[in-house]
């Protein structure tokens, strides 16, 4: 959380609101704002999932799986090393073992030794295993020459993606991808975990209708959406009707305990109540916890939570991963101070004078944690950021951070178009994405990925525009508006959770933890008082008796019984003109 002054902004709304008036004010123009038009777009249920069959992808994919149980080969996943990963593989682990096929393992990629995805390496590795299919879940769009290399060895390959494919696509048996050419799916935003789902829901269906498993089958494959769940919101990708719905149905067998006892351990882990998980649980607290095996170690811990039954195992290894998150959590502070005095040390330090992109490197970076700063550094510069680690081998690992306005995997196949050779490989999204360079070329790729970056960014683009949804009165900073909030979501990345904006007078003011700070408002008004909490607050600190501004989320907080209203503040800054 920062201090530094910024531009807030109300979000628009539709001069005219389409949803229904018996909607209370409040709620309807939140989702006003968020392009919300009928009640169908806020359903959750599951029969408003889009159908398997609008999947066209899915058909080569499900007709080489049925060959395989009918072969009782033996099906080898090829994971990931994140959180989408790690459900991804644990989903279709629980998932083929239940429709019957005979032998199912996985693999998964270490981000130091092999790095990501079906490499040859890693087809050299899986060979050892006598595999007769390989399935790839969250990576292997980009795997051209993996796929040859498995190819060659007489093992068939079904790529299960959901990155932005490249010119040249994997000569698989299959390809499971929203985002292919000519794929008439219509919601591009699954998660790798999501695309994995719906050929596990495609493979029950068809098994069904060929009266092998029961008639109950793709209906029972619902049981593992609490996996669906916390690997998309831990991806980031946007939260659109079918993302919200996945998250919503595995939200709710969480909240009732119906669910893998690794989710449940890791929630508990990161001081979640599991009967009131949201959205934000799942990605503050579960995923970073599955994230940082594959950050510091490998993902073999995570995956292990996520596939074991036993209550007892799981709370063992989510133990495990807490405590691999708090050595995370403290490599993370260095770096991120580290790459604030690299920001400072560039000719022009003051940030709206800075470059529209920046390229940070150290010698001693770790590898698992510079999309995390590059991340911290976007959200303070307001611009995108890649940072580098070394690989031990003579190369340079990147992870990049974009804001909305810049598609980052676009930009680095410009630079890849306009300097060839410059960058070794690349994938990703609109808004993350990762590459690989020679050592020798970071001055080369800095000077290029500016040049690109700022030729799609205008100046008003790099502000860092705080959005809210406008100003809370008095009487709505209660505890009945925040149970509301919290019932309306699920909210995420581009269906983002309700900020609000507002004045208020400080009462009282004491660090908690470290460098945590809780407060007592004055409500708009001064007739009443709220509490309120700013995480990580820079100082000089507000006094008793002055006012700040604040972008603030009003949640629940739940403590020793009690269930209260408490602002959560996201930005502190003395008041503007």
């Amino acid at each position: 959380m920062s201090r530094r002054y910024r531009p807030v902004v109300t979000r628009p709304v539709p001069a005219t609101m389409t949803l229904d008036s018996a909607m209370p004010a409040l709620l309807r123009r939140i989702y006003a704002a968020r392009e919300v038009t009928s009640a169908e777009a806020l359903d959750t249920g599951l029969a408003g999932l889009v159908p398997v069959g609008a999947f066209a992808g899915l058909g080569p994919a499900v007709a080489r799986l049925l060959e395989a149980r009918l072969r009782g080969e033996r099906v080898l996943i090829v994971g990931d090393f994140d959180a989408d990963g790690a459900t991804s593989t644990a989903l279709l682990m629980r998932g083929l073992a239940a429709l019957g096929f005979p032998a199912v393992d996985y693999l998964v990629p270490n981000r130091f030794e092999t790095g990501y995805g079906l490499g040859p390496e890693v087809v050299e590795l899986a060979t050892l295993r006598q595999p007769g299919l390989l399935i790839t879940v969250d990576n292997g769009i980009a795997s051209v020459e993996g796929v040859a290399a498995a190819n060659r060895r007489g093992i068939d390959v079904i790529v299960t993606d959901h990155h932005l494919p490249g010119d040249q696509l994997p000569d698989a048996c299959a390809l499971v991808n929203p985002n292919l050419p000519g794929e008439p799916f219509p919601h591009k935003h699954l998660a790798g975990v999501g695309v994995a789902f719906y050929l596990l829901a495609a493979l029950a269906r068809c098994l069904a209708d060929r009266g092998e498993v029961d008639r109950a089958a793709p209906r029972q494959i619902t049981a593992w959406l609490d996996l669906v769940a916390l690997g998309t919101v831990a991806d980031v990708v946007p939260l659109d009707h079918n993302n919200r719905i996945l998250v919503a149905q595995g939200l709710q067998r969480i909240r009732a305990g119906r669910c893998s006892p690794g989710v449940l351990a890791l929630l508990r882990a990161g001081g979640r109540d599991p009967t009131r998980a949201s959205a934000a649980d799942l990605g503050f607290a579960a995923g970073p916890r599955l994230n940082a095996a594959g950050r510091l170690t490998d993902m073999s811990v995570g995956i292990a939570c996520l596939l074991t039954d036993d209550p007892v195992t799981a709370a063992r290894l989510a133990g495990e991963l807490d405590a691999l998150n708090r050595e995370r959590r403290l490599l993370e502070a260095r770096m991120r101070e580290e790459a604030e005095t690299l920001v400072e040390a560039l000719p022009v330090a003051a940030s709206a004078q800075l470059p529209p992109a920046l390229t940070l490197y150290r010698p001693d970076w770790h590898q698992g944690v510079v999309g995390l700063i590059a991340a911290r550094i976007r959200e303070r510069h307001h611009r995108p950021v890649v940072a580098f680690a070394p690989d031990g081998q003579g190369r340079l690992k990147g992870s990049a951070r974009s804001v909305p306005a810049l598609h980052i995997r676009d930009t680095l196949e410009r630079v890849a178009v306009t300097c060839p050779g410059l960058i070794e490989g690349f994938g990703g999204h609109a808004m993350a994405a990762g590459l690989t360079l020679r050592e020798g070329a970071l001055d080369a790729f800095t000077e290029a990925f500016s040049a690109a970056a700022g030729e799609r960014l205008e100046p008003s683009q790099l502000r860092g525009e705080l959005l809210t949804d406008g100003e809370l009165t008095a009487d709505e900073l209660s505890l009945e508006t925040a149970e509301m909030l919290e019932a309306a979501g699920p909210w995420g990345a581009g269906f983002e959770e309700p900020s609000f904006q507002g004045r208020f007078e400080v009462l009282a003011a004491r660090e908690v933890g470290s460098g945590h700070l809780r407060l007592t408002l004055a409500t708009p008004g001064g007739a009443g008082r709220v509490g309120a909490i700013a995480f990580g607050c820079p100082v000089p600190w507000p006094l008793p008796g002055e006012t700040v501004e604040l972008v603030y989320r009003l949640q629940v907080n739940a403590w020793q019984g009690r269930r209260e209203a408490q602002v959560l503040v996201e930005h502190l800054q003395p008041p503007g003109p």
